[in-house]
């Protein structure tokens, strides 16, 4: 079966109402997507407290037609029904049927992120059967191994020479990657947590999937008096500074912080948010994104402690 796929150039201000007509005049699906072709380096992250627009200003409403039904026909119904004067620009194309699965599992092969460190999805076998290799499927959770803010993390996990004797939190654990990753490269204990209850399910069945030691929780059932030698947070820059607090009360003094998902320009940003507790440093930078480590101050009744042993 074949289908016909309409895109049409609008503004933020008719985007909405043009693909609900569509989907009242007979469109199987509608959606709406930025035309990067306008609007240039616009960003729209609905992160938590920061204020952002409901779309971008230049967008493209993408819709899928039966493949005999006059687009001309249901554009012009559309824009009568959604009250717009000016008839946009758009063009069309015919969609052939495919093999959806075996056309989105060819989109994802194996990735060496590090030396003898594979994310590998399930439908292949792994390159290096004697490396540690991570079997992860695209899903509902972010994490796929793919994006350059998780290969940052990753890489830095990897190339810790202490992970194996720490333990370790992946707050916004998404899939559990970056989790089992470590468990798998021996940190315990590891707990994953998110906000999202199918994120903590998908992560739960990564982690059963890959034998790791790693637990995932919803931040609720992270207890408070739980501390870790080491945190990972691979979310965005907004959260992470309105988590500040609360992630460096799960660190424990003199312990690692490692936090990604953060563009280049943002990265100052970070580094103040955190700098009364802990100096960041950019340890990784790929495709504009930036990875960001540091160690949480020592109080002066923990100096004491550590000098005390020393003179022992």
């Amino acid at each position: 079966m074949a289908w016909k796929r309409v895109i049409l150039e609008t503004s933020s201000q008719t985007a909405e109402a043009l693909s609900e007509a569509l989907m009242e005049c007979g469109a199987l699906a509608v959606s709406i997507e930025q035309n990067l072709g306008v609007a240039g380096d616009w960003e729209l992250f609905g992160e938590p407290g920061e204020q952002v627009a409901a779309l971008w200003p230049h967008c493209l409403v993408d819709a899928l037609l039966p493949l005999e039904r006059d687009e001309t026909a249901l554009i012009e119904q559309a824009l009568e029904q959604a009250g717009i004067l000016d008839i946009p620009a758009w063009q069309v194309d015919v969609v052939a049927d495919q093999d959806w699965v075996r056309l989105t599992q060819s989109q994802f092969d194996p990735i060496e992120v590090w030396p003898k460190l594979w994310i590998v999805p399930t439908w292949h076998q792994p390159p290096d059967p004697h490396a540690v290799n991570i079997r992860l499927d695209p899903g509902q959770a972010f994490g796929t191994g793919s994006h350059p803010t998780t290969q940052l993390c990753l890489r830095w996990l990897a190339g810790h020479s202490t992970l194996a004797q720490e333990s370790l939190l992946d707050y916004g654990c998404g899939s559990g990657i970056l989790a089992i990753a470590a468990s798998l490269l021996g940190a315990k204990p590891v707990v994953g947590v998110d906000i999202d209850p199918v994120a903590v399910e998908t992560a739960c069945a990564n982690g059963l999937r890959n034998q790791a030691s790693a637990e995932f929780l919803l931040p609720a059932h992270l207890a408070a008096e739980a501390f870790f030698d080491g945190i990972v947070a691979n979310i965005l820059s907004a959260p992470l500074i309105l988590l500040a607090p609360l992630l460096m009360h799960h660190l424990k003094p003199g312990g690692w912080i490692t936090l990604s998902g953060i563009l280049a320009r943002q990265s100052q940003q970070v580094v103040a948010a955190y700098a009364s507790q802990c100096t960041l440093q950019v340890v990784g930078e790929s495709d504009g994104w930036v990875c960001l480590s540091g160690r949480k101050h020592l109080d002066e009744s923990t100096i004491k402690r550590e000098l005390g042993k020393m003179t022992k």
